[in-house]
Parts: C-alpha cells; sequence; structure tokens
C-alpha cells in the first residue's frame, strides 16, 4: 500500500509520519485490497481546544472512502480516523462477500 502524508500549516514530523504509517500498514494487512491512502494533518483554530486534525482518503476497488476527525491531540485523531475507516471497511468487506 502506498502512504502519502501531508502537513498542513504545520512543520513536518517524522515521528507523526512513522505512527501514522505503522497505524496504516496494520488495517493493510487486513485488508490486503487496499491500494493507497491520503493523508492530511492539520491544525485548526478552535475554541474548544481541539482543533488537531486528521483526514484519511482510502483507495481501493470501487468508491474511495473517507473519515476525519477533530481531537485534543494528533494521536488520538488519527485513531479515531482510522476506528472510522476500519468500520467502513469491514461494511466493503461485507458487499464483496456478497457478490
Amino acid at each position: 500500500m502506498t502512504i502519502n502524508v501531508r502537513f498542513k500549516d504545520m512543520a513536518t514530523s517524522d515521528a507523526m509520519t512513522e505512527y501514522i504509517t505503522g497505524k496504516l500498514n496494520k488495517l493493510a494487512d487486513k485488508y490486503d485490497w487496499v491500494i493507497s491512502a491520503q493523508v492530511n494533518i492539520e491544525k485548526r483554530n478552535d475554541p474548544k481546544g481541539k482543533g488537531k486534525v486528521c483526514k484519511m482518503e482510502l483507495s481501493l476497488p470501487g468508491p474511495r472512502i473517507y473519515a476525519e476527525s477533530d481531537e485534543k491531540n494528533y494521536e488520538m485523531a488519527v485513531k479515531e480516523t482510522i476506528k472510522d475507516l476500519e468500520t467502513q471497511l469491514k461494511k466493503r468487506k461485507e458487499v464483496f462477500k456478497a457478490h
């Protein structure tokens, strides 16, 4: 699986890139038909104290799937986004089994 990580309005972080890559590789091991992942990490001004945003789009057979989360820190945002993507992948896998 090809993984492309982009940081918007912040400095790039090798540690964060490795964290994201590790999480997505685990997902790719489980769902081997995932082709690529586009990840955007950005910071928003949020008066509620959140503002750490992670957006992910997975390319796979059929329509792409997308998830986004806004949390207090980037690690939580990545975890939540991957959890949402995994839910969508499970549903997609059920559709594959039906055909």
